[in-house]
């Protein structure tokens, strides 16, 4: 067994034994839904339901209901596209690379971060799909055989790269959340007595024995989709900047979007697993595997993501000065004073200024105060992508197009449906899915157990 200092904080707290462990993990599942779980559930459920119909009104009227004009072809939905791509990154960095870098604490939170970041992509595709105005044709996106005609994708645009990268990182972060929940399937049909449940889980657990045969497989796949995971997480986002890097307008057409959005997409990911698992912790009553010392370490992550954001966002105003392209210095003037400033300073109030507030211990430790910081952060990404499209379209290169953009009634309902959509299928999956990896957790209670540490083992 690994051994750990004695001045590392414990990972779990209590006296806790291995039969703890499992009895708190799946409670959840066996027995009925608390209060705090049917309110949240209630609240996203009707949300998901608004959503629906104005996505239903969306498809059966077409796009132009939307605030989209002739100057401004694309903004809410790819705001909302980006958005949502950038929080599913944290769930695969988590599981993937702290994976590979041993890091301890990602065991408490690495389920849910996985699961996040499937129910994220899945809301980013509906943008995706439906700003085409046609989205019964979006597998033309896709190569197609010769018997549908001469159409052939252009592999030069990077709307297509989007797509291969989009649909590879979903489905290789799809299969590592899968692989993960196996054993902890098998741990639930092993205690299930109900036939129904029991004999669903049996087929989850794919004839899980847990024998050593299968921890050793077990291991080395999760290694393998580890490794092929990890550049994933740095290439999808990037591919998704280039969508805007390769345009001519100013304010896109630049080499930093690349790591600016990378950094950016971690940052906002993070933010959202904090908002995420101290709903949980608090309806599920988890509070002895995800204590304050994971929420340290991750909020020290958004001090360093959020930093380097900030560092982004000077240099693109050094750049625009020092090039002496006043196109390029209009841009970002345009963004600071003009229509648009108030989301301006509001990404720059919500990225730069709120994630600093992390340096005070007193306020990274407080539970309050991280809940708080991580929707405002949120908050701040999304106007982050929205400053990024919208006032760039609105003041192009000729000032007879110029115009303003409003989103109407249904873009609202379409984005904050794609929310209760997400908390929906989050809160489904914490009901009947095990939240944290029981059995990768088991492995570290000897070695960062309170308990045990004070028993010297």
């Amino acid at each position: 067994m690994h051994q750990e200092s004695e001045i590392r904080e414990p990972l779990i707290i209590g006296n806790k034994s291995y039969k703890d462990i499992t009895d708190d993990i799946i409670r959840p599942i066996q027995g009925k839904a608390n209060k705090y779980w049917w309110i949240v559930f209630t609240l996203a459920a009707t949300t998901f339901t608004w959503g629906i119909c104005c996505l239903a009104y969306t498809i059966g009227t077409g796009i132009g209901v939307w605030g989209s004009n002739n100057g401004v072809d694309w903004a809410w939905d790819i705001t909302n596209f980006v958005w949502w791509i950038g929080i599913g990154h944290a769930g695969t960095l988590i599981s993937a690379v702290l994976l590979l870098f041993r890091q301890k604490w990602r065991m408490a939170i690495n389920r849910s971060a996985e699961a996040m970041t499937i129910f994220a992509v899945m809301c980013a595709a509906i943008f995706v799909t439906l700003h085409t105005g046609r989205p019964w044709l979006d597998y033309w996106l896709f190569p197609l055989p010769n018997q549908f005609g001469s159409l052939w994708i252009n592999f030069n645009s990077p709307l297509v790269w989007d797509v291969f990268a989009v649909s590879t990182y979903f489905s290789v972060s799809l299969v590592f959340w899968y692989t993960g929940l196996i054993p902890d399937f098998a741990t639930i049909r092993d205690r299930m007595t109900k036939p129904l449940a029991k004999k669903i889980y049996s087929i989850l657990s794919f004839g899980w024995s847990g024998r050593a045969k299968d921890w050793t497989r077990f291991e080395e796949v999760s290694l393998v989709l580890a490794g092929l995971s990890t550049p994933l997480v740095f290439s999808v986002h990037s591919i998704v900047s280039t969508d805007f890097a390769t345009a001519v307008l100013p304010g896109w057409h630049t080499t930093i979007f690349p790591p600016y959005f990378v950094a950016g997409a971690v940052f906002s990911g993070f933010a959202m697993v904090l908002t995420l698992i101290l709903i949980m912790r608090k309806v599920f009553s988890l509070e002895s595997y995800i204590n304050i010392k994971h929420i340290e370490y991750m909020n020290i992550v958004i001090i360093i993501t959020g930093s380097i954001v900030g560092v982004a966002y000077l240099t693109e105003l050094f750049m625009s000065w020092y090039s002496g392209v006043e196109y390029e210095q209009y841009a970002f003037l345009n963004r600071a004073t003009g229509p648009y400033w108030w989301a301006y300073w509001s990404m720059m109030t919500c990225n730069v200024i709120s994630p600093q507030l992390f340096w005070f211990k007193k306020i990274r430790t407080s539970l309050i105060a991280t809940f708080i910081l991580s929707i405002v952060v949120n908050i701040g990404m999304w106007f982050e992508r929205f400053v990024i499209i919208v006032p760039t379209l609105c003041r192009t290169f000729t000032p007879s197009t110029w115009n303003m953009y409003h989103p109407t009634f249904i873009d609202i309902g379409i984005f904050v449906g794609t929310i209760g959509m997400f908390f929906t299928f989050f809160l489904l999956f914490a009901r009947f899915f095990p939240v944290i990896a029981q059995s990768e957790l088991k492995s570290i209670l000897k070695s960062s157990g309170s308990e045990w540490k004070k028993k010297g083992h």
